[in-house]
């Protein structure tokens, strides 16, 4: 087994909250420097840099998650993740048709622009991302998981737009394959606040929206590989594979 170095939340320039330097190129070039070896790409409702990044990523020996941070009908944010391009396609055009068509005011709310390798524009994105798609987070889960997908409610402990601050609690039906806090808390604070949580899976994620934050905490995967089976595995603990947050 080996020892991977991973934040599993990380946003671009398409992300209107997003700082203009969260580009591709950049984000990559962060990443090896503070140590990297597993990013998640995860935009506000939107998987269209993650191929990208990939692609840039895997020049540098960085594993990339290609993903999204999805916004529920009841404004809990989520975290899905998919193992190849044609099924992220997919929930790209699940989560295009189910979002609000609210106009984007960049002056007010930021640019959502997508670059290519070189940080030319190649798409400027017209709706506001950070909008709750029409779809509840039970719904979101289903099809991540039909899709073969990984899902992981975002910042459970935050105050706002978490599952827990907006529905009062985690559905105990609800599928997810590990629970992410964010870097303002410790594993020990969180359990301390929700201990019916103990047992589950967490990760640990900067939610980096500018470049400096990229890396400011992080997740440690033991696994044999940088496979998306393997990460699964390890957020399972499954086979020996296990997570930890230092």
């Amino acid at each position: 087994m080996v020892e991977y170095k991973g934040d599993l939340h990380i946003h671009t320039v398409i992300s209107p909250c997003g700082d203009l330097e969260m580009s591709p190129t950049n984000i990559v070039a962060k990443a090896k420097e503070v140590g990297l070896n597993i990013i998640g790409i995860a935009d506000h409702n939107c998987t269209k840099h993650a191929p990208l990044i990939r692609k840039l990523a895997h020049k540098e020996g960085i594993f990339v998650l290609m993903g999204a941070e999805v916004t529920s009908r009841e404004e809990a944010h989520c975290l899905a993740f998919f193992p190849d391009e044609e099924r992220l396609a997919l929930f790209q055009e699940y989560v295009e048709e189910r979002l609000p068509h609210i106009p984007l005011i960049p002056e007010i709310f930021g640019y959502q622009v997508v670059v290519d390798e070189q940080e030319e524009i190649q798409e400027e994105l017209p709706y506001l991302l950070i909008s709750g798609i029409d779809a509840s987070i039970d719904d979101i889960e289903q099809e991540v998981h039909n899709l073969g997908g990984l899902f992981i409610p975002a910042h459970v402990n935050r105050s706002k737009f978490s599952v827990i601050s907006q529905l009062g609690f985690i559905p105990p039906d609800l599928k997810y394959d590990a629970l992410e806090i964010s870097r303002h808390t410790t594993p020990s604070e969180f359990y301390a606040q929700q201990p019916f949580l103990r047992g589950n899976t967490l990760i640990q994620s900067s939610d980096s929206h500018y470049i400096d934050e990229i890396g400011a905490v992080s997740t440690y995967f033991i696994v044999e590989d940088l496979t998306f089976e393997e990460i699964l595995q390890a957020l399972h603990n499954e086979n020996g594979r296990h997570v930890f947050i230092p």
